[in-house]
C-alpha cells in the first residue's frame, strides 16, 4: 500500500511539473550562428587527386530546447505516454561559398590564377522550430 502511494506520488509530481513547464512557455529553439572548417577535394577524370581546398565558413545551425512530456497511461505497455519534440530546421537555404586555400597533390599552395579558390554549394538552416521527435516527414 505505502509504495502505491509513494508511486501515485511520484506520477502527479511528474505531471504537474511538466504542466507548469508547458504553461510558461519555456521553449527555445533558435538559429544561430556557428564557424566551422570545411574541406573538399577534387578529382580528374582517372581519379586522382587535383586539389584540397578548405577555409573556415560561418553557418547557421538549430540550438536549443522544446518542451517534451511524460504522463501515466493505462493504454501504453510502458505505463506511461511520452511525446517528445525536438529543435529542428524548418527549411533550408541553399548558398555559395568560397574556399580560398587551396592545394595541390603535392601540398604546395596555389595561387588565385592556379585554381587556389573553390565554389561550393551549402545548405543551411534558414529558420529553426520544435517538431515531434522522429517526424521526418514535414
Amino acid at each position: 500500500m505505502r509504495k502505491s502511494v509513494l508511486f501515485l506520488l511520484a506520477i502527479m509530481a511528474l505531471f504537474k511539473s511538466n504542466v507548469i513547464a508547458q504553461l510558461s512557455g519555456d521553449e527555445n529553439c533558435e538559429t544561430l550562428q556557428t564557424e566551422i572548417h570545411v574541406t573538399k577535394d577534387e578529382y580528374d577524370d582517372l581519379g586522382r587527386l587535383k586539389r584540397t581546398c578548405g577555409g573556415d565558413i560561418t553557418v547557421t545551425k538549430c540550438e536549443g530546447f522544446c518542451n517534451s512530456q511524460v504522463q501515466p497511461s493505462v493504454v501504453s505497455t510502458t505505463g506511461f505516454l511520452k511525446e517528445c519534440f525536438c529543435c529542428r530546421e524548418s527549411y533550408l537555404k541553399e548558398r555559395d561559398v568560397f574556399l580560398d586555400h587551396c592545394y595541390d597533390a603535392d601540398g604546395v599552395r596555389l595561387d588565385s590564377e592556379e585554381g587556389g579558390s573553390m565554389e561550393i554549394k551549402l545548405r543551411e538552416p534558414a529558420e529553426c522550430k520544435c517538431y515531434k521527435c522522429g517526424d521526418f516527414a514535414r
